[in-house]
């Protein structure tokens, strides 16, 4: 086989391998960005999709190029003494590689800038869902501790550290913030990032398609503790949801001041519940 035939058929096999490895049955298992489980993350899954398809597009178009004149313009017995003209400029080719980056640019531009004004904010649409639920968005404030992830319920007047419930079908408003360093709110199955800040309040709207538990954690670097900043997101049916609360409430402690205090402390607390969000 000639050098050159080796050289493709490597290429080609690397490549396989790398997209076989990309596609494998268990990669949903690993990469939860890539097995969407509600309607954010199903948008910006579709996103990454079109993203990487034109990346695609793009090195396959390199490759090829690339091959193509390793192949013509390889050295050979009959173009030794070969001497290539002096060309100062093609104007033709000029104008193809700065329009084809532009068309990209634009082709890529167009849906990302779609994607993230349409997610900007949960759907007002009060209808009820498969699982029961209102379209009414659910409010929950996120506030970032260290290291610990305290979720309160200002309508339900309840609180949970380390958890948080949810009904599937419904979108959940969340209200970030926190009181520590910076931080990122991040639940890869079912939507993207947002910042935790001191002295701000940003939001995140998410929604779980049908009840599971959905994995989330902090993005963003934030001290010694920063490995155990996970939580658990449990996504349940509007009836299941609506008892879960009233179980709460009947079964949990109130916060006190110093259970409060010692979720603002640096440290590591267990999952935890309260029957009221505010210390008493």
């Amino acid at each position: 086989m000639k050098p050159t035939g080796r050289r493709l058929r490597s290429l080609f096999l690397v490549v396989g391998l790398s997209m076989f490895a990309l596609t494998g049955c268990n990669s949903a298992k690993y990469m939860p960005v890539l097995s969407p489980q509600g309607p954010v993350a199903r948008s910006e899954y579709y996103l990454i999709i079109w993203s990487f398809a034109l990346m695609m597009i793009v090195v396959l178009a390199v490759f090829v190029i690339f091959f193509y004149m390793i192949v013509k313009y390889r050295a050979t017995p009959e173009n030794k003494d070969y001497v290539p003209p002096e060309i100062e400029g093609n104007a033709r080719w000029e104008s193809i590689w700065t329009i084809i980056p532009l068309i990209i640019v634009i082709a890529l531009a167009i849906p990302t800038v779609a994607v993230t004004y349409k997610l900007v904010k949960p759907p007002k649409a009060d209808v009820a869902t498969t699982q029961g639920a209102s379209n009414n968005p659910l409010v929950i404030d996120v506030i970032a501790e260290r290291w610990k992830w305290v979720f309160k319920y200002p309508a339900q007047g309840i609180e949970t550290v380390n958890y948080v419930n949810i009904p599937a079908g419904q979108p959940v408003d969340f209200e970030l913030t926190s009181d520590g360093p910076m931080n990122t709110f991040w639940v890869p199955a079912l939507g993207g990032m947002e910042f935790n800040m001191p002295g701000h309040d940003l939001k995140l709207w998410l929604e779980a398609d049908h009840p599971g538990t959905y994995q989330g954690r902090s993005a963003q670097y934030s001290g010694r503790g920063f490995a155990a900043m996970t939580f658990d997101v449990n996504a349940t049916t509007s009836a299941d949801f609506a008892k879960w609360v009233q179980t709460i409430k009947q079964t949990k402690p109130a916060l006190t001041k110093q259970a409060n205090n010692q979720l603002s402390a640096p440290g590591i607390v267990p999952k935890m519940a309260f029957s009221s969000a505010n210390p008493q």
